[in-house]
C-alpha cells in the first residue's frame, strides 16, 4: 500500500479507501462485512469511509464493530453528515447546527471511537446559511470530534467560499469526495482546478463506475443474476446510465490495454483515477474479502502517458464532462 497527503495537511491516506455504501448493514451480511474489512486491513488499506445515512445508520454500526480492537492511531476514519436518518424529522437531514452537532455524537458512538479523522458534509445545503454549517463545523473540530473538515459532491464555487469561511474560523478544509471515473470526468472541467489552488484533495467514489469498467457486463447479454445492474435496491438506476450497448462495447476495448499491464480492468480503473495528482484516495466497495484483495493491487501502480492516452481514446467520447448535463446520480440518496 501507497499513501498520499489529503489536501495540504499533513494527514496521510492510503491510496485506497475501504468504503462501505450500499454493502454494510444492507446489501452484505455483517459477518461478511466484517470479513472484508479484515481484508482491507491485511491489505495494508488504513482509511475507511462511511455515511451516518447508509443504511440509515447501520453501515457506521458495522464498521465499528469490525475495527473493533485495532490500534486507533492506525486507523483514518472517514464519515458524513448530511442525509436523512432516524425518523427523518424535520431536523433529521441538512447541515444546520443543530443536525451537525447531533449527527457527530452519534457517529461517534456507532463507530465506537472518541473522534474522526475526517467529518465530510455529505453535499452543499442551499437552505442552510454556509457561515452557520461551517461555524459549526469549527466547533467540532475545536471539541475534538473530528481532526478535519472536507465535503462531498460541492462546485468549484462552493468549495471556494467553504474554504475561505474555513480559514477565517480557524480550521482547514482538505477534501472534496465526488464520483470520478473513466465514465464520469465531470470534476475535471472546474472542481481540480480550483481544488488544487486551495490545496484541497479528491477522495473519489466508484471509480469502476458501478462495477461497468471491470467489464463483467457484456453488450447484447443480460446483465448477471444477483449483480448491481439487476437489484432495484442496489443501484441498478445509477448504473443503467452506462448499460447500453455502445458503452459496453466500448469498456471491453480497454480489456487489451489491462491485459498488456497485468492489470485486471478494475485495478487499471483504480490506477487511471489514482494517476490524477489531485486525487489523494480511491474508494472501493467489497461483497466478498477476494475483491479487496485483488483491487488493492492497484496502489502504486503508474500509468504511463502512452497508456493514459490508449484509455482516453476508448472512453473520452463517452465520458460525462459536463456538470450542467446531470447532476451525479447519488444525490438522490445518499
Amino acid at each position: 500500500m501507497e499513501f498520499r497527503y489529503l489536501g495540504n495537511s499533513g494527514l496521510k491516506i492510503s491510496e485506497i479507501t475501504y468504503g462501505n455504501w450500499l454493502t454494510h448493514g444492507s446489501q452484505v451480511e455483517n459477518e461478511t462485512a466484517t470479513r472484508c474489512v479484515r481484508a482491507a486491513l491485511d491489505a495494508g488499506i488504513s482509511s475507511f469511509d462511511t455515511a451516518d445515512v447508509y443504511a440509515n445508520t447501520a453501515a457506521e454500526q458495522v464498521l465499528g464493530d469490525a475495527l473493533r480492537g485495532e490500534r486507533r492511531q492506525s486507523l483514518e476514519i472517514f464519515t458524513k453528515v448530511f442525509g436523512p436518518t432516524g425518523p427523518k424529522g424535520h431536523n433529521d437531514t441538512g447541515l444546520s447546527r443543530k443536525h451537525i452537532l447531533e449527527s457527530i455524537d452519534g457517529s461517534l458512538t456507532r463507530l465506537q471511537t472518541d473522534y474522526v479523522d475526517l467529518y465530510q458534509a455529505h453535499r452543499y445545503d442551499v437552505e442552510t446559511p454556509l457561515e452557520e454549517t461551517m461555524q459549526a463545523f469549527a466547533d467540532v473540530v475545536r471539541q475534538g470530534k473530528a481532526l478535519y473538515i472536507g465535503v462531498s459532491e460541492w462546485n468549484a464555487e462552493q468549495l471556494r467560499a467553504g474554504h475561505a469561511l474555513a480559514r477565517e474560523l480557524g480550521f482547514q478544509l482538505i477534501s472534496n469526495q465526488p464520483q470520478y471515473s473513466m465514465l464520469w470526468r465531470v470534476i475535471d472541467a472546474e472542481v481540480v482546478p480550483a481544488s488544487v489552488d486551495l490545496g484541497v484533495s479528491q477522495i473519489v467514489w466508484s471509480p469502476v463506475a458501478q462495477g461497468v469498467l471491470t467489464g463483467k457486463y457484456l453488450p447484447g447479454a443480460a446483465p448477471l443474476e444477483g449483480s448491481r445492474a439487476t437489484d432495484a435496491k442496489g443501484g441498478a438506476d445509477m448504473i443503467s446510465r452506462w448499460m447500453s450497448d455502445e458503452v459496453l462495447t466500448a469498456v471491453q476495448k480497454l480489456r487489451p490495454i489491462a491485459d498488456d499491464l497485468g492489470l485486471t480492468m478494475a485495478q487499471l480503473s483504480l490506477s487511471w483515477v489514482l494517476s490524477n495528482p489531485n486525487v489523494a484516495s480511491a474508494i472501493m466497495g467489497a461483497s466478498r474479502p477476494e475483491q479487496v484483495a485483488d483491487n488493492v493491487k492497484a496502489a502504486g501502480v503508474k500509468l504511463d502517458a502512452g497508456v493514459l492516452a490508449a484509455i482516453d481514446e476508448v472512453t473520452r467520447d463517452l465520458a460525462e464532462f459536463d456538470p450542467r448535463k446531470t447532476t451525479s446520480p447519488e444525490t438522490r440518496q445518499a
